[in-house]
């Protein structure tokens, strides 16, 4: 399946992207939102992660056919910082995407078990070279650890049912011998509703497996600091919890101290300023066009100029 990059117009419009600027991707995937971005350098340079050496394979074929002015890095982009101070840009860049949960081709890969929908060994790794998988949370934690885990990371209403069954069922070794799990861990009227009854539990398992919401908590403090100038950190989210975060950063960063209560009433100048009050969401016609960006959320941040 052909990779449809979620809210493209919305990103690069917002990015006001600048041909001699520095720009960050820190999630490559298939290049969708990249390779536009590259399209409108002319003497700037683009840094994009990804921790997937598929994806990166894949996209540098396509980067190389628009420009040279690209850097890939194989690394989780909580190395961000370390990266960039390397290549001397960090505070300089104009622009940072964060596109976050998982790219369509690695739902549509079945071997990597992302997906509900197809049977695959339990893995769930965006990085291959981690030894944590989705077979060893599910297999060897123990249940306060699963319930934990299908409570906070995919609001499951049933995460005590599904993880005694899970203890219960034992070993299990693939996506659908899970979905099974968790099927009859439910009433049969929720199996009923519309969407996948194990899609809460997948998502959850996976942001564990991948340590998602840790790890996008320190790549926001560091992204901000990255900027430049007048500079804008663009980040999409998917999942309730991510959301939560970023909303919460970007008005600590936003808000005027003194406005809130039980704050002292001096007020100082916030470095930062709010660009989306209410995030941004897919258009009616882009919903119709790829159903995987209704839960999608944009959010936008930036850095306010130096004063003259």
């Amino acid at each position: 399946m052909e990779h449809i990059p979620v809210l493209l117009k919305e990103v690069i419009t917002n990015l006001e992207i600048k041909s001699n600027g520095n720009y960050v991707d820190l999630t490559l995937g298939r290049a969708g939102h990249s390779k536009e971005i590259l399209k409108q350098l002319k003497t700037g340079h683009l840094y994009a992660f990804d921790q997937d050496i598929d994806a990166i394979e894949k996209s540098k074929k396509i980067l190389e056919e628009i420009s040279p002015n690209f850097s890939i890095y194989h690394t989780n982009f909580i190395n961000m910082k370390e990266v960039l101070e390397k290549e001397g840009v960090y505070g300089k860049i104009d622009g940072i995407l964060m596109d976050l949960g998982v790219s369509s081709p690695q739902l549509d890969e079945d071997a990597r078990g992302f997906s509900y929908r197809v049977d695959a060994p339990l893995d769930m790794r965006m990085d291959q070279r981690n030894s944590l998988s989705a077979s060893v949370i599910v297999n060897t934690y123990p249940y306060e650890a699963l319930v934990k885990i299908l409570r906070d990371y995919g609001d499951e209403r049933y995460a005590s049912s599904i993880a005694k069954n899970i203890i219960k069922s034992r070993p299990i070794n693939t996506t659908l011998e899970l979905v099974d799990v968790i099927k009859r861990s439910k009433p049969s009227k929720e199996l009923k509703k519309e969407g996948h009854p194990a899609k809460q539990a997948f998502q959850a398992i996976r942001i564990a497996v991948n340590d998602e919401l840790n790890v996008l908590k320190e790549t926001l403090k560091d992204a901000v600091d990255a900027l430049a100038p007048n500079g804008r950190l663009l980040v999409i989210s998917f999942h309730s919890g991510e959301d939560r975060i970023i909303k919460t950063y970007f008005k600590d960063l936003t808000v005027v101290e003194g406005t809130r209560i039980n704050l002292p009433t001096k007020e100082v100048e916030t470095k930062f300023t709010l660009i989306t009050h209410k995030p941004i969401e897919a258009s009616e016609e882009e919903l119709e066009a790829n159903n995987r960006s209704h839960s999608a959320k944009l959010r936008i941040i930036m850095k306010k100029g130096e004063a003259l």
